[in-house]
């Protein structure tokens, strides 16, 4: 489900390497050239660029990006080509800090991201900041917050699609009892949300639909100032399906007043390799414009182009 376009022919990466090194040299930088290489890789490939790179000319590819770009083309172009993992680490790192912090990218990155991925994201973070993603996140949030957050970047859910309908009717109950009460953040709401497999919370919250007659989401909007409420609504959407997720982000960030380039460029370079097919069938669902045409109407320049040629536009 990745819109990434790969050409059926890649040079080897010291080829890329070399062309790259070139795109930067003399009076100017050769963008095109970048958006050529660069938007046209996959992780792996992207990761043998930086290491050919290194061995060629000394110096890390992103130090040269860095230099060489500026503004929010040099931030599609630098995000996109760290590896996922480090990519992951570094916007959660940055959703940490005073001036950045965003409760909701690290509820994205721990619920949008396999167990895996979310396994490798930690150890990332680990090795650049030297602390873990958790105590950070512990120490960064506090109140219902906390309580939501800690266990879900904690987490190692089971990946299978087996499912125990038995336990999905025990647990929509529990669920329903504990929302009818308003006992949002009771520690067994959290359990289920931050531990069970998405095939079981999918079943589960079906069970939740058909045994209520209301979607669990609809139910928790009783509260829908409540910033907590809100987090929680999203997390069981990006658990269960978040192409929904991710529509409204660049939604938000495109209609109206202003580009939320931030977000906008977040959702394009980390969904590009995994599900941006959905993501754009849901944006044309729900805006009656394709996200292409959306995006090119937002941006301009290299920018644009980066973005565009992340979301298969144009040819390879």
């Amino acid at each position: 489900m990745a819109t990434l376009r790969i050409p059926a022919h890649v040079p080897a990466p010291s080829e890329d390497a070399e062309q790259l090194h070139k795109a930067f040299e003399g009076w100017g930088t050769n963008e095109q050239l970048i958006i050529d290489i660069l938007a046209h890789r996959n992780a792996a490939q992207r990761n043998s660029i930086r290491k050919a790179y290194r061995e060629a000319y000394g110096k890390d590819l992103l130090k040269s990006l860095d230099e060489e770009l500026s503004s929010d083309f040099e931030r599609a172009v630098v995000l996109f080509t760290l590896d996922p993992a480090e990519r992951d680490a570094y916007l959660a790192n940055e959703s940490t800090k005073k001036f950045t912090s965003s409760n909701w990218i690290l509820m994205e990155i721990a619920c949008t991201r396999s167990s895996y991925e979310l396994f490798n994201v930690r150890r990332a973070y680990h090795a650049r900041y030297k602390k873990s993603l958790e105590e950070d996140v512990a120490y960064h949030t506090k109140g219902d917050h906390r309580k939501l957050l800690v266990p879900l970047v904690s987490a190692f859910r089971y990946e299978g699609e087996e499912v125990n309908m038995t336990l999905a009717k025990s647990e929509a109950k529990i669920l329903h009892e504990k929302i009818s009460h308003k006992h949002y953040s009771d520690e067994e709401v959290i359990r289920i949300v931050t531990t069970r497999s998405k095939a079981q919370l999918n079943a589960t919250l079906n069970q939740y639909n058909t045994a209520f007659g209301n979607d669990i989401n609809k139910d928790l909007e009783a509260g829908s100032d409540d910033e907590f409420l809100k987090l929680l609504r999203a997390a069981i959407q990006c658990l269960t399906v978040p192409e929904k997720y991710f529509e409204k982000v660049l939604r938000e960030a495109i209609v109206g007043l202003g580009t939320d380039e931030w977000a906008l460029t977040r959702v394009v370079t980390t969904r590009a390799e995994v599900d941006m097919v959905r993501i754009k069938e849901e944006y044309h669902r729900r805006n009656s414009v394709t996200l292409e045409k959306a995006i090119a109407g937002d941006t301009s320049g290299d920018y644009e182009k980066m973005l565009l040629a992340l979301v298969g536009a144009g040819d390879v």
